[in-house]
């Protein structure tokens, strides 16, 4: 039997079960492209559940136990002595999620003898260090395209948020009671006729691009693989060779690569230069992929008319991190990927990848990073590791 050890986020302050707004989502059976969406052998939650919390527990605790298996779920992972730490050597499989992520580094997978598997209920293994988990013949998998159109969408939110002043003007009305038209307006646009651009043509960035279309701006795009001429007929792209040509040449920029070595750090103080006085920023993708502090300089200076961001560094931040206090920012706690709609699917794929692993089964390749003592499927494509 497998002890399996799962590090999820915290649950409501008013407690679980929240009072759920609606009775019922969508059935989505299918993602662009024709990939099929997660289809484990059984469910034990009700699609449109809290499953990313602590005591939605993904709905794995019934099917586990029923194996025999030994499931702990906790939302304490800060080194040195959580329970993350102290149930990992032990373990065999750690599931985890990008919006409260388990650093799986180096030294804890050294402490964890047992561990053969590490899902990522979502999208995105970068909190794994994949040379280390390459090295200890692991297995790292996530649920991909799960949460895809689900970030796609809170990016296109937070570009026009960002644009049309949102926050500030609904902070006229709200704390400061308020009705201050001029104040709100003074940094008001409009997005039709800008050049918008996307760094990362993937699901996510694909999706951005095809949400954008109909606002009638001009859409540029730069990513090393480049899309096929018909679909940047079909969108009217105009592809860089690079992000630093991308960067020179939008107003708005939306952020959509994998964290690796080559994209750490990329957007810092001499990147944000070569745009144009008074763009936007988007990042719904990795936080390192940008400098903190070149942001929150930019964005003083007025070199950014705006940054918002869902994601952080480390996550969460502590309560001094400087993007919480920065100006002309539109920030979020990591929400994204994580909608009822999106828990629904992670969920239904981390079971899939689970069964599939408990019977000897070939994982999905679209949903593996690192298999075979190397990066695979997915992670073949998507991240580099330093050799």
């Amino acid at each position: 039997m497998a002890k399996i050890l799962a590090v999820l986020y915290p649950d409501p302050v008013d407690g679980y079960p929240p009072d759920y707004a609606r009775d019922e989502i969508p059935a989505i059976t299918g993602y662009p492209g024709g990939q099929a969406t997660p289809t484990p052998r059984g469910l034990d939650f009700t699609p449109g559940q809290l499953l990313g919390s602590v005591s939605g527990e993904l709905g794995l605790r019934r099917f586990l136990e029923d194996r025999g298996d030994t499931y702990v779920v906790t939302s304490d992972k800060e080194p040195p002595d959580s329970t993350l730490d102290r149930e990992l050597p032990d373990s065999d499989v750690v599931i985890s999620q990008p919006f409260w992520p388990a650093y799986l580094t180096a030294e804890r997978i050294a402490s964890a003898p047992r561990l053969k598997l590490a899902i990522t209920a979502g999208i995105g293994s970068d909190h794994v260090d994949l040379p280390s988990a390459i090295a200890h013949g692991m297995t790292v998998a996530e649920v991909t395209f799960s949460n895809s159109i689900s970030v796609s969408e809170h990016a296109v939110m937070q570009i026009l948020i960002l644009v049309h002043n949102f926050v500030p003007a609904h902070d006229w009305v709200t704390g400061k009671k308020g009705w201050n038209i001029a104040d709100s307006v003074s940094r008001n646009y409009d997005l039709e006729g800008m050049d918008v651009g996307v760094l990362g043509s993937g699901r996510i960035g694909q999706a951005v691009l095809r949400r954008l279309k109909p606002f009638e701006v001009n859409l540029h795009y730069s990513d090393v693989h480049r899309l096929p001429r018909e679909v940047e007929e079909e969108l009217g792209l105009t592809w860089h060779p690079d992000a630093r040509s991308l960067a020179a040449s939008v107003d708005v920029l939306s952020i959509h690569a994998p964290l690796h070595p080559q994209t750490q750090n990329l957007f810092d103080e001499d990147m944000i230069g070569v745009m144009r006085r008074g763009s936007y920023i988007v990042n719904t993708a990795r936080a390192l992929i940008v400098d903190r502090d070149a942001v929150v300089a930019a964005l003083n200076s007025g070199q950014l008319a705006g940054y918002a961001g869902d994601v952080w560094y480390p996550q969460p931040p502590p309560p001094d991190h400087p993007w919480r206090t920065m100006p002309s920012e539109a920030m979020t706690p990591h929400v994204s990927g994580s909608t009822l709609s999106a828990q629904a699917r992670y969920a239904a794929g981390t079971r899939e990848i689970l069964e599939c692993w408990f019977d000897g089964r070939p994982i999905r390749p679209e949903y593996l990073i690192v298999d075979g003592g190397g990066l695979a499927g997915t992670g073949a494509r998507s991240y580099t590791v330093a050799g």
